[in-house]
């Protein structure tokens, strides 16, 4: 064996110390000594490891403020050694020269052991340097509560903030406002300068508002291009005032960014609590909803809440509908009622229109005009146009001969993956596609014609048909028509009613048949309600009559509907 070789299994512990970048030590508590390993003055930044060769010493060099040091965890230590030692692990800064900007932050893992007294007697462990670890942290810790961009209170702390104020000022029988101020324009901002100028913009605003308030205040970046403002012991007289100020400090002068001065305004919605919101859902909503209101009015001012009762009871409503719309839907309660369209010649019926039907608890049946507004308004219609759909291609499922048309909303039109779960529930029993009419209504059309076109594109490759709903309403070119590509056109009833009494009615409907036939497109006229409008239908060249004279709607079941041409 050389002199430089190890024996067979042993291990070169200062090596793997050096590889690693750990310190070892022992610390000789009663005469103060600590004994280094070799790698501690590299490690640590000292010049001389004479520096820190005693307790005295090394705690020269660590920061006061920075956390229990590893001479409190010993000697302050309320654990006994009960003959393996107190284990004990500590962080602190570490300043490797007095005065030094640099400091390394530590961790530092031992075990102490007890004298003959039960005293510490002697230390050992290991120094490792956890820098880039410690910034880590800290980093994640401050973006737990603050934002990243304006350095204020983030959503969710702004919002625990907003709980908090509410339960004092409950307890304290006082009252505070909540701002949202939102900065405008900002998407122009964006598309203008770009992302960084946007986000410039922010943080200066941030910046503005911080000074204008007082102590106690809370300040948060709530979303995108929204503050939230919490303001302590504020009346709702007071509210007004605070906004102002704000909106002031905004606008008063430009804002210097790299792409130059960039003018920002901001709009305000605020309330007052508990006064006028007892729960922090409440808080943040009317707040939403008087910021709404303000920037409906104008860009650049304020407004606050006020109770409305007329609103407040159309709030109840639409929570009581959207309870028993779902319900509904939960409860197998939406059904289908058919109508039966007829060829205008022969008076076979062609297809049937399936018309919702949703029951409510008690039996009896909703109104689809009250219905279907507030599932629209309440972001339910895209449910109900499923099961819809669903009810639909189980019939057509049931009866081989039977052809239907289904209506669908103009929120499912442009919902992807409304139309995904269509595809499915079509692609399910083959044969039924081609028998399935889609209807859409004219303003729907003519609100988004390329996204119209689109739905209209994918329903038709599934194999589906198209229909335009209450044609004649929306003025809708024939133009579009042809560009959308649809096969059935039904003419608005408003028309139909009284084109026999009517010349302009008559030369309308007239115009419509004309034209749709030259462009291919088949014609439905509905509302037909006697014998001599359906006879000038027939002349007019009209293919199919719907209404009270031809049949109402009725309820069937899967299978119960005769069969159909």
């Amino acid at each position: 064996m050389t002199r430089n070789e190890k024996p067979a299994g042993s291990l070169d512990t200062a090596q793997i110390l050096r590889s690693i970048g750990d310190i070892a030590y022992e610390w000789r508590i009663g005469s103060d000594v600590i004994v280094w390993s070799d790698t501690a003055a590299a490690g640590l930044g000292v010049a001389d490891v004479a520096e820190i060769a005693s307790g005295r010493r090394y705690v020269q060099h660590v920061q006061a403020e920075a956390g229990q040091t590893r001479f409190d965890a010993v000697t302050k230590s309320c654990e006994r050694d009960e003959g393996e030692g107190v284990p004990y692990q500590v962080q602190y800064a570490f300043q490797p020269a007095p005065g030094a900007q640099k400091k390394l932050w530590v961790e530092d893992s031992g075990r102490w052991f007890a004298g003959a007294d039960g005293l510490p007697a002697r230390a050992h462990g290991i120094v490792r340097i956890i820098s880039e670890r410690h910034e880590r942290e800290r980093r994640l810790a401050f973006l737990a509560e603050f934002d990243a961009l304006t350095g204020e209170y983030n959503r969710g702390r702004l919002i625990e903030a907003v709980e908090e104020m509410l339960n004092d000022a409950t307890l304290a029988r006082s009252s505070f406002g909540f701002l949202l101020l939102a900065v405008d324009n900002l998407d122009r901002l964006n598309e203008g300068y770009g992302f960084d100028v946007a986000d410039e913009v922010l943080a200066q605003v941030g910046k503005r508002i911080r000074r204008r308030l007082r102590g106690g205040d809370i300040l948060g970046r709530h979303s995108g291009n929204k503050f939230g403002v919490i303001l302590k012991n504020c009346s709702f007289e007071e509210l007004g005032i605070a906004a102002g100020r704000l909106l002031t400090a905004v606008r008063e002068e430009t804002i210097q960014t790299v792409a130059g001065p960039v003018a920002a305004t901001a709009t305000i919605g605020g309330v007052t609590a508990p006064r006028h919101a007892r729960s922090v859902a409440e808080i943040l909503s009317r707040a939403h909803e008087a910021l709404k209101a303000a920037r409906h009015k104008r860009p650049g001012s304020f407004e606050t809440y006020r109770p409305n009762i007329e609103r407040e009871a159309l709030r109840r409503d639409s929570a009581r509908a959207t309870d028993e719309i779902v319900a509904a839907l939960n409860e197998r309660r939406i059904t289908l009622a058919f109508e039966p369209v007829v060829e205008a010649p022969t008076r076979r019926i062609a297809f049937y229109e399936g018309l919702m039907r949703a029951q409510r608890a008690d039996g009896r049946v909703f109104s689809n005009a009250d219905i279907v507004p507030v599932a629209e308004r309440l972001g339910l219609i895209r449910l109900l146009d499923h099961r819809v759909f669903e009810l639909a291609i189980e019939h057509l499922a049931g009866a081989p001969d039977l052809h239907c048309s289904v209506n669908v909303s103009p929120e499912s039109i442009v919902d992807p993956d409304w139309l995904v779960g269509f595809g499915a529930l079509v692609g399910t029993y083959e044969g039924v596609a081609e028998r399935l009419t889609i209807e859409i209504t004219e303003t729907a059309a003519i609100h988004n014609v390329d996204d119209t076109r689109g739905f209209v594109t994918r329903v038709k490759d599934l194999g589906c048909r198209i229909a335009i709903d209450d044609f004649g309403a929306g003025y809708t070119s024939f133009r579009n028509l042809r560009k959308l590509g649809v096969d059935i056109i039904k003419i608005d009833g408003a028309f139909i009613r009284n084109m026999t009494k009517s010349a302009d009615d008559r030369a309308f409907v007239h115009t419509l048949i004309d034209l749709a036939r030259r462009l291919g497109l088949q014609t439905v006229a509905e509302w037909v309600q006697d014998e001599e409008t359906a006879r000038a239908l027939e002349a007019l060249g009209c293919d199919y009559l719907q209404g009270a004279l031809i049949g109402l709607a009725l309820p069937q079941q899967p299978g119960e509907l005769a069969k159909t041409a």
